[in-house]
């Protein structure tokens, strides 16, 4: 009978089959987390859905500032202004921060309030020249009227207008504010593109769904740095009055919020 020799294999290839082994159990959670993410991520971005123009609410009969702002005058002489739909939709929900009192005169382009979502804030600057008659009371209860009803309820100052024909007469009304916040959409997905790249190199894909379509409250994804340089470049905010910066709640009663 020819010999017999017994091998056993769990010897001769122990280090293989444990480097198998090992390479399984690093491999198989890495790829549960990672389909969590995506999972998670196609969620999120279903929930908040894409961004286009067709999107945006702009009413016919109000006028619209390069700065993203708006006004309104009525048949008394007084003037709404606020935060356009485009804005609100880059940057997603965020809470009002009243600068401005009763009686106080303000400059077209002086810094009106500041808005914040999540310790991120944009200076809003004001469209219009003139007095301050009133802050939007309804925004202490409700903060949520700024996105949800920007240019009836969510109005945030009433201001009777020192130079209104000079300051407005170059501003987006009706069609023209159409198409103009269609090519802002375009330009905003411009600036994005360069912003991210020089302040985020390693950004979330959550800013866009599949197809490169950006998703609703994109800024609401991103860092800080990145919604400092939106309002520099993308809004060209270049206030003439910085030391009213970092104004908040303490400066006036609480009466005004």
């Amino acid at each position: 009978m020819d010999s017999f020799s017994y091998h056993n294999i769990f010897e001769t290839k122990g280090l293989e089959y444990l480097a198998i082994v090992v390479f399984f159990a690093i491999l198989i959670p890495f790829w549960i987390v990672l389909n969590r993410q995506v999972k998670v991520t196609k969620q999120l971005q279903k929930k908040l859905g894409t961004l286009t123009a067709n999107a945006l609410r702009i009413p016919q009969g109000i006028l619209f500032n390069i700065n993203h702002t708006w006004a309104h005058l009525d048949s008394k002489g007084v003037a709404k202004v606020g935060m356009d739909d485009l804005l609100l939709h880059l940057t997603g929900e965020v809470q009002f921060s009243i600068l401005r009192k009763n009686g106080d005169m303000i400059s077209k382009d002086e810094l009106l309030a500041e808005v914040n979502h999540n310790g991120k804030q944009l200076r809003i600057l004001s469209p219009i020249s003139g007095e301050i008659l009133a802050a939007n009371s309804l925004m202490k209860e409700n903060p949520e009227l700024l996105n949800e009803d920007p240019y009836q309820k969510g109005w945030m100052y009433k201001i009777r207008p020192s130079r209104w024909m000079a300051e407005t007469n170059s501003y987006f009304l009706a069609e023209e504010a159409t198409n103009w916040s269609a090519r802002e959409l375009e330009r905003f997905k411009d600036f994005l593109a360069t912003s991210v790249e020089r302040y985020a190199p390693e950004p979330s894909n959550i800013v866009l769904q599949d197809g490169g379509e950006l998703i609703d409250q994109p800024l609401s994804q991103l860092p800080t740095e990145i919604w400092q340089d939106f309002e520099r470049s993308f809004l060209g905010n270049k206030s003439k009055y910085p030391h009213f910066r970092g104004l908040g709640r303490e400066s006036y009663g609480p009466e005004f919020f």
